[in-house]
């Protein structure tokens, strides 16, 4: 069914989700499959016990049965009876540019997942949905990365410093002049690790005394940097603006537990585009409430930034709204620009305050130069700063895929999560069984995919998790849907 939460006064254009609920059947079904596999477990756990299987697994020896346990053999019991048969589904290496197609190498197993060997073999071709390459910029053309080259030949490959120390180069600086311009806001600081850039600098804008409101959906950085920060930490429902507006207004009528003092600040965190579900925040709705309540927007844009928008400026610009709506304005660009790190952008104030507070500005070393001069060519081809217009014809050409694409599935009768825009699209396989079995069909079709259930996702919504690009040909993506 789609969402059926008003619009009201604040889109400018139709927003649609969908999250079909599966048949009743499908949800029985998924249970028992878990069921039966448990009682499975169990009995491999029993035979193994008895020495009637062998043991794979690490075992306490009997010598330190009185210390403290280093296994708990409860907590891997889905790890090592169910994950295990299917493991083979990951961490498949590859061995070329991830690109609309990749090079895989071939691995097999002679004890049922638990040790892979190489064949020497390389299974070519296949193609690529699973990468974050949305625009397509994770390329290997030599005129394409000829600035790349000549950066990687002037700085090297390695800083061997941090920003406060050594570390800070000219090409940092016009990076991030270039990203505070792209994005329209006064200034940005860039990180040389995405996942630090949210886990590191949440607790230096916020801390005791202090409240995080966060979706339930939101991503483990975000969820690391909520609990490093020491702040109050309370979880609404998914895009549910009835259930964050509950919690802000509880948080301004009732204040801090026990000395009920007003909240140092009230921050929400948020992510533009979600990763497991292909949904879009409800950006409008939500700025809206922050200025009712006075509280902070935090925005996550890993997934959102060069994906959507008419010029791939993220939710902000695919919402039609000012950047100055969002206080923190983060986001990576280890996805639509091919290359690593992240940023914080926002008021000159905040970047400033960052410089001297965050960790990763402290502690970690600086972004390498061929990764900025990488993000800088991406950027500029965005921005049309290159001299042509292939950056806005790639983000056409994205959004064009990713409307083709989720149609084709929803003629075919799959049920798929997420926005109508959303370059995300997950297909619900719902059994577990159904894991492995669909990424090994894919496989031997030449299809790689990201496959994912139980406890990653809700137990009765184990999925495929397909990334469009904008590389992807239409023949690509006709050869995956019918597969």
């Amino acid at each position: 069914q789609k969402n059926g939460i008003s619009n009201g006064t604040l889109y400018k254009k139709t927003f649609i989700e969908h999250f079909e609920q599966a048949p009743m059947y499908v949800a029985v079904l998924t249970f028992l499959g878990f069921g039966v596999g448990t009682i499975f477990g169990y009995l491999r756990d029993f035979m193994r016990a008895w020495g009637l299987e062998k043991r794979n697994v690490a075992a306490e020896r009997e010598q330190q049965k009185d210390f403290v346990p280093l296994y708990q053999d409860f907590e891997n019991f889905y790890t090592r009876n169910l994950y295990m048969r299917i493991r083979d589904n990951w961490n498949r290496p590859i061995c070329s540019v991830p690109g609309p197609q990749f090079d895989l190498m071939e691995r097999v197993t002679d004890d049922y997942n638990w040790t892979f060997r190489f064949t020497g073999r390389t299974i070519k071709n296949v193609i690529n949905m699973g990468s974050y390459n949305y625009l397509g910029f994770a390329e290997t053309d030599v005129n394409a990365l000829k600035t790349v080259t000549i950066e990687l030949q002037k700085y090297g490959t390695g800083i061997c410093s941090t920003r406060q120390e050594m570390g800070t180069l000219d090409k940092h600086v016009e990076l991030e002049k270039l990203v505070a311009k792209f994005l329209g806001v006064e200034d940005a600081m860039v990180f040389g690790m995405g996942f630090a850039t949210n886990s590191m600098n949440i607790p230096a804008l916020v801390g005791k005394g202090c409240l995080i409101l966060s979706d339930e959906l939101n991503h483990t950085s975000l969820v690391l940097g909520a609990r490093l920060s020491g702040a109050t930490i309370r979880i609404f429902k998914h895009n549910n603006m009835q259930s964050l507006e509950k919690l802000l207004r509880d948080a301004i009528i009732y204040g801090q537990p026990r000395n009920r003092r007003a909240w140092r600040k009230i921050i929400i965190l948020v992510e533009g585009i979600y990763s497991m579900e292909g949904s879009i925040v409800r950006l409008p709705e939500i700025v809206s409430l922050k200025k009712k309540y006075k509280a902070y927007l935090y925005l996550d844009e890993a997934h959102s930034i060069g994906a959507v928008g008419a010029t791939g400026r993220g939710v902000v610009e695919y919402f039609g709204m000012s950047p100055d709506d969002v206080d923190v304005l983060m986001g990576t660009f280890t996805k639509s620009f091919g290359a690593a790190g992240g940023y914080i952008a926002g008021k000159k104030d905040l970047v400033d305050f960052l410089r001297t507070h965050s960790h990763s500005a402290v502690y970690a070393t600086s972004m390498c130069p061929p990764v900025a001069e990488q993000i800088i060519r991406a950027m500029k081809c965005l921005m049309g700063l290159d001299g042509t217009t292939q950056g806005l014809q790639r983000v056409r050409q994205l959004g064009k895929n990713t409307r083709y694409f989720r149609r084709r599935l929803h003629e075919m009768g799959f049920i798929i999560y997420g926005n109508d825009d959303s370059p995300v699209v997950p297909l619900l396989l719902y059994m577990p069984g159904k894991i492995g079995a669909f990424a090994r069909r894919m496989l031997e079709k030449n299809i790689g995919v990201v496959v994912v259930g139980f406890p990653a996702t809700p137990i009765t919504e184990s999925r495929a998790r397909f990334c469009v690009s904008a590389a992807h040909t239409r023949e690509m993506l006709d050869t995956v849907s019918t597969a």
